[in-house]
């Protein structure tokens, strides 16, 4: 099921600024007013409501044209463990990687399990 691509008409801003900003909001943990003040500084005056209001109507286009370009993780994976301190505590850090390095999942513990998070006691 495909959607119709978003309509800009009767928008005061061009095209690329109201995708330039949806944009940064959806790619970047940014703020409403961070991206008011990003183009702000590119000389565009556009008001946080107006980037809230842009995000509400076509940000959901955007997010979904984003999400097939995240790397795909590996069919081929290990579990690494690392010991952390996080304000003077031992914290145990187990994290998924696969062979390209992607990382799909990180678990931070204050006590070590006896066996791996994900493997069962039996197989190693």
């Amino acid at each position: 099921m495909s959607s119709a691509p978003p309509s800009y008409k009767g928008h005061r801003y061009p095209v690329e600024i109201i995708s330039h900003c949806v944009w940064l909001y959806f790619r970047f943990p940014l703020s409403f007013r961070e991206v008011e003040e990003l183009m702000l500084e590119r000389g565009v005056l556009v008001s946080y409501e107006t980037v809230r209001r842009w995000c509400a109507k076509f940000g959901q286009a955007y997010a979904d044209g984003l999400r097939p370009r995240r790397p795909r993780p590996g069919d081929r994976w290990h579990l690494d463990e690392v010991f952390i301190k996080i304000n003077g505590d031992q914290k145990y850090l187990w994290r998924a990687v696969d062979q390209d390095g992607t990382v799909p999942g990180i678990l931070v513990q204050s006590r070590r399990d006896t066996a791996r998070p994900g493997v069962s006691s039996g197989a190693c």
